[in-house]
């Protein structure tokens, strides 16, 4: 099904992905353009079995995936986060920035 929903951008569709360690997709849900990026997340990682997840948007610097549930989520599921903390956060998270480097798979996918 192809959502398609109203952003300040007009009428957009957004692609939420699940890539593995090589960059290859292992799953996606489309939502519409207004949509949070988080909406679909508890889909796409309800059976994750990995190591580390590492967030990022892969047009947008912003740190949409730094929340505390979906982090204590991924911690509780014995996976390593991989997420920058917002900016704003008081007491920021830490991440390994090292690994965080290999977001540029997520890039290359689109």
């Amino acid at each position: 099904m192809h959502e398609r929903g109203r952003s300040r951008g007009g009428a957009t569709t957004k692609i939420l992905a699940l890539m593995d360690a090589l960059g290859n997709l292992v799953d996606f849900c489309l939502m519409p353009g207004q949509a949070h990026d988080l909406g679909e997340t508890n889909t796409l990682i309800r059976d994750l079995s990995a190591d580390q997840l590492l967030a990022d948007r892969a047009f947008n610097a912003d740190r949409a995936f730094d929340t505390d549930w979906l982090r204590n989520d991924l911690l509780n599921c014995n996976v390593n986060p991989i997420i920058p903390p917002k900016s704003s956060r008081k007491f920021p998270a830490e991440f390994d920035k090292e690994a965080y480097k290999w977001r540029r798979l997520i890039k290359s996918c689109f």
